[in-house]
């Protein structure tokens, strides 16, 4: 369920954008806030993208503080047990 979770924001909320830095490339997803990445190339921004993704996600379950929910996903569920 973790996987598909993080492939799912990839995959519909993930933002990416060319700046002016000498990593050009930034990303970021819609609704999780803190959570952005750069890269020297668009793979690279999308796997560190990725990277820092499932680290916020680790940490707010272990937290037990909310998970944005989507239409498909919400793992807030997990928290309760």
């Amino acid at each position: 369920m973790f996987t598909d979770y993080v492939q799912y924001v990839m995959s519909k909320l993930a933002v990416f954008e060319l700046i002016k830095d000498d990593e050009p490339y930034y990303g970021f997803i819609k609704g999780f806030k803190g959570v952005w990445a750069q890269g020297k190339t668009l793979k690279e921004c999308e796997e560190t993208l990725r990277e820092v993704l499932e680290e916020w996600m680790i940490l707010k379950l272990r937290k037990k503080q909310f998970l944005p929910t989507t239409k498909k996903f919400d793992l807030n569920t997990l928290l309760s047990k």
